[in-house]
C-alpha cells in the first residue's frame, strides 16, 4: 500500500472568512447543515461521536443527528452501549460532521446529558414499528451467539408487543450541550480555514482563526 503516501486531494471548491461566518456557531452551523442537506449529500446528518472510557481509552462511532436547537444537538441510542455506559462515566464527549463532497467539517464539543422522558417517547413513536421492535431486540454492545439471537429476539418481542412496543427503558436520548466548535473548510495547498468557536463564562462566543 506504499501508494497511499502519494495520493492526494485538492480542495478548492469554497472558503471561509470572518466576514462571511456567523457571529454565533449554531447559526453557523444550520447553515453548513443545510447546505449538506439541499447538495442531496448521503446521510447529511451523520456524525462521529467520540467517548472515552474509565480506562482512558477513547472510542467513536457514527451516529444520527435527531434534532438541533440552542439546547443542543441530540441523538438516540441504547443507554447500556459502550456509548452508554462511558457516557454515563465521563459525560463529555465530541461530534465530527465531514461533508466529503463540499470539503468541510464541523466538529463540536461539549457535556452530554439525556432528554427528557416525553422527548424520547414522542421520537421513539415516530420510528418504523421494526426499528422500534430493534430497540426491545439487541443488547446494543454485547456479545451474542450469532444473527439468529437478534431474529429471534425481534421476533419475540413483536409477538409480544404487536404494533405498539413502548419505549424500552434502557433506550432513549441524549443531548450534547456544545461548548465549543469548529469549522474546517478545504483549501488550496493545504492552506485551509479553520474556525473555532468559544463559550465565554458571560456567555458570549469567542470566535478565533487557527493555523490549519
Amino acid at each position: 500500500m506504499d501508494r497511499l503516501a502519494h495520493f492526494r486531494k485538492h480542495y478548492d471548491r469554497a472558503e471561509l472568512d470572518e466576514a462571511s461566518a456567523a457571529s454565533v456557531p449554531l447559526r453557523q452551523f444550520e447553515d453548513w447543515l443545510a447546505e449538506a442537506i439541499k447538495a442531496g449529500l448521503p446521510e447529511p446528518t451523520a456524525m462521529t461521536l467520540a467517548t472515552v472510557g474509565p480506562d482512558g481509552r477513547p472510542s467513536t462511532r457514527v451516529v444520527l443527528l435527531k434534532g438541533c436547537d440552542a439546547r443542543g444537538l441530540v441523538f438516540y441510542s441504547n443507554y447500556e452501549s459502550r456509548k452508554g455506559r462511558e457516557l454515563a462515566g465521563n459525560p463529555y464527549a465530541a461530534l465530527q460532521f465531514h461533508w466529503v463532497e463540499l470539503e468541510r467539517v464541523a466538529r463540536i464539543e461539549g457535556r452530554v446529558g439525556l432528554t427528557s422522558d416525553e422527548e424520547s417517547d414522542a421520537y421513539y413513536r415516530s420510528r418504523p414499528l421494526d426499528s422500534r421492535i430493534g430497540a426491545w431486540a439487541s443488547p446494543q454492545s454485547q456479545v451474542i451467539a450469532s444473527r439468529v439471537t437478534l431474529v429471534t429476539a425481534a421476533a419475540k418481542y413483536g409477538a409480544k408487543f404487536h404494533l405498539d412496543p413502548p419505549r424500552p427503558p434502557h433506550w432513549g436520548g441524549f443531548r450534547l450541550v456544545p461548548d465549543r466548535y469548529e469549522f474546517w473548510q478545504g483549501r488550496r495547498s493545504r492552506l485551509h480555514d479553520r474556525l473555532r468557536y468559544t463559550l465565554q463564562p458571560d456567555g458570549a462566543w469567542l470566535r478565533e482563526r487557527l493555523a490549519p
